[in-house]
């Protein structure tokens, strides 16, 4: 099943879509240099232009989707699984971050409450999904992709084998702020030539290619489908590869896309910017 064209945008080709709240006021739409103008609702929702354009300067970023789930997937990278002995996967590995822990750019990244081991950041490309999509094949799934984000798949890396008899992916995932995906998602891409970057307080840390991965993100979408309805505004992230260390309170992270934007956020701290 593929409801309607997630690659037509009232004509446009490449857009980039940004959500944020200004004055107390949630507003979505297009980027424009420093403005937004406005849509009633998310184009994949039948959303369309309303004609009036407000300044991002000053307002607050939200995450530019509202996804019915989050699905997020472990050792799609070549180069990552070579490094640790990994074995090919026949099918992809995943599971899903928590509605709670979806955060934003520039939202600063808390501490959980009642754990306090290492906490890893993981720069990720991201799937928006633009259509109802139900077992459809690789050569569909282009079309039920709306565009793509850039996601920081933070996780509590001492929880995940702390319980020899249960790994804890839900836990170690599902924490307050651990989803962040934004600022935009930019429509009509080629994810294959596409470079995941991020910097740790400035200095690079990941630098690694989409087209590294085990799973394509047409591949990515064409297998989940198979398993469950993946609707609009859903969100994939398609895994990391080398380069993922521990952070220090005050650590600020920006996970870099070209052709995307930069999602920045800071560890243990306020506010970015």
């Amino acid at each position: 099943m593929i409801a309607g064209s997630a690659k037509r945008f009232d004509g446009e080709r490449k857009v980039i879509w940004a959500c944020v709240e200004q004055g107390g006021r949630v507003a979505m739409g297009v980027v424009q240099d420093d403005s937004l103008a406005l849509y009633d609702r998310e184009p994949f929702h039948g959303g369309k232009a309303t004609g009036e354009v407000i300044a991002l300067d000053g307002a607050r970023w939200l995450p530019p989707c509202r996804p019915t789930k989050m699905i997020a997937l472990w050792n799609n990278f070549h180069a990552a699984a070579a490094k640790n002995s990994w074995a090919t996967p026949p099918e992809p590995l995943y599971f899903l971050k928590s509605p709670n822990s979806y955060s934003a750019h520039l939202a600063p990244i808390p501490k959980p409450k009642a754990y306090d081991g290492r906490i890893v950041y993981e720069g990720e490309l991201g799937i928006v999904i633009g259509a109802p999509c139900d077992g459809i094949s690789a050569a569909d799934a282009p079309g039920a992709i709306f565009g793509f984000t850039c996601i920081n798949d933070v996780t509590a890396l001492d929880l995940l084998f702390s319980d020899a008899s249960f790994p804890q992916w839900t836990r170690a995932k599902g924490f307050d702020g651990f989803g962040i995906f934004g600022p935009v998602i930019a429509t009509d891409i080629d994810p294959a030539g596409l470079h995941v970057q991020t910097f740790v307080n400035g200095r690079e840390r990941q630098n690694y290619p989409v087209s590294d991965m085990i799973f394509s993100p047409a591949e990515i979408v064409s297998r989940i489908s198979r398993d469950m309805t993946l609707y609009p505004g859903d969100v994939i992230a398609c895994g990391t590869s080398l380069g993922v260390l521990p952070m220090r309170d005050g650590t600020v992270v920006d996970v870099v896309i070209e052709g995307i934007g930069k999602l920045t956020n800071m560890f243990g701290g306020n506010n970015v910017g």
